[in-house]
């Protein structure tokens, strides 16, 4: 997919397309996630951080991720990969690997360049998104491609012509060569592919080391046997948080160990499994990192037993000097939870023994207390909100009490009308996303 993150708001956002827009964190720490190809002019680019991105792009629109939409379009584009084969190898929500032959495509030119150009319209017919196509007989050389045809592209690389694409290329292009081998390799003199292959397979071991060095030369050469693999075992999962202003209070730290705790678990039950290892992820104000962990009795998907350890791990850890970013992960992962969770409860919190004799007296009911104060609702960038006069709309922005709305959808044919209202406006509310194409016409 090109750009995905900022091409799903440019497709659920009338007013942005064809502007430059930035998804990503948007607080003194934040980073971009992704641009679109409009930002990429002035310089911008992922991992780049955001104070940096508005100093080369002020006028783009920055918007905060919107994650579950992200997940909902990269399911349909799965789902498309899946019924043009059944060996499919996604490497991230929005690229994966399809082995075209395991799905009965003759392999031969003109129809696998069919197949490719169907899957692009079906893309397209489904989620109103662009996506390119690389097309190759191995999965190095079918990413290499796939970055030649961006953006909205198909590149085929043609048998026996791999030598040649590949020679002028840059030797970071190669899977592996990150960026210490490659300042390796350029201390000795090797920066394009096609002078690894004329230094020849002794001489990168040499540099490189018996594994790495012969690796990188078959890579070099244009050969990548690795097959498509439809299934990768998830070894954990995890959720963590930066924050714009390093963490002092102990309660607030405590506060945001059990939230995160929670959404993890929420990921965990998402993907159907349990988890028998607590990690906790400390970054503190001298960005050291700590990480603390705990193993419990059995796997477990129970929100109380995956906070109370998260909490108990904090105990472990001094936050005097202050916390920059919290983190919570299980590891272990199983396809079941243990089932006495109850009993793995008390365990870790034990009570004391019943005394023996008569049963005591119940206590009187609780005196009830006042409900509490309503959280403040935030108002981020990107978001989705509804109006009860209005309707749908997003947030451009938001300060000083107010929220600034444009009120559009995803289908609509111009740029919509902007209103500013009180941030506490009873009228209103936080939205559910719209889907990028009507399910009638997907």
């Amino acid at each position: 997919m090109d750009a995905f993150f900022a091409a799903v708001e440019q497709a659920a956002k009338p007013s942005l397309r064809g502007k430059p827009v930035i998804v990503g964190g948007l607080g003194p720490r934040g980073v971009v996630a992704t641009c679109s190809y409009e930002a990429r002019v002035f310089g911008v680019h992922s991992a780049m951080p955001t104070a940096q991105a508005r100093r080369l792009c002020p006028n783009a629109a920055y918007l905060y991720p919107r994650g579950a939409v992200y997940r909902r379009v990269s399911g349909q584009v799965m789902a498309l990969l899946g019924e043009l084969s059944p060996l499919v190898e996604p490497l991230s929500l929005d690229e994966a690997f399809v082995d075209l032959r395991a799905g009965g495509v003759p392999p031969d030119i003109v129809h696998t360049r069919a197949a490719a150009e169907r899957l692009r319209a079906d893309i397209r017919a489904r989620t109103g998104l662009p996506g390119s196509v690389g097309l190759a007989g191995s999965k190095m050389l079918a990413k290499i491609a796939s970055e030649l045809a961006k953006p909205d592209g198909l590149h085929v690389v043609l048998p026996g012509t791999e030598r040649a694409l590949l020679a002028p290329m840059p030797v970071r292009t190669l899977p592996g060569v990150g960026p210490a081998t490659a300042e390796t390799l350029r201390r000795a003199g090797l920066t394009t592919i096609q002078q690894l292959v004329e230094a020849g397979e002794d001489e990168l071991v040499r540099l490189l080391g018996k594994a790495h060095g012969a690796g990188i030369h078959v890579m070099a050469t244009g050969h990548d046997e690795r097959p498509v693999v439809a299934e990768r075992d998830t070894k954990s999962v995890s959720v963590e948080d930066t924050y714009d202003v390093d963490l002092h209070d102990r309660m607030r730290i405590r506060g945001e160990v059990a939230r995160l705790a929670d959404r993890c678990v929420g990921r965990l039950r998402g993907a159907g499994r349990s988890g028998r290892t607590v990690v906790l992820k400390v970054r503190r104000y001298d960005f050291s990192t700590l990480t603390r962990s705990e193993t419990l009795r059995g796997p477990t998907d129970d929100p109380v037993v995956v906070r109370e350890a998260a909490e108990r791990l904090l105990e472990s850890v001094d936050t005097t000097g202050g916390v920059r970013l919290l983190g919570v992960g299980v590891s272990g992962l199983a396809d079941y939870t243990q089932e006495d969770l109850f009993a793995q409860y008390a365990e870790a919190h034990p009570g004391p023994e019943p005394a023996a004799g008569p049963l005591p007296a119940l206590p009187a009911p609780p005196v009830a207390l006042p409900e509490p104060e309503p959280a403040t609702r935030r108002w981020l960038p990107g978001h989705d909100v509804r109006h009860a006069e209005h309707g749908a709309g997003w947030v451009q922005g938001s300060g000083v009490g107010r929220v600034t709305v444009r009120f559009e959808e995803p289908g609509s044919p111009a740029p919509g009308r902007v209103r500013t209202f009180a941030d506490d406006d009873p009228a209103l509310e936080p939205g559910e996303p719209l889907p990028l194409v009507p399910e009638d016409a997907a």
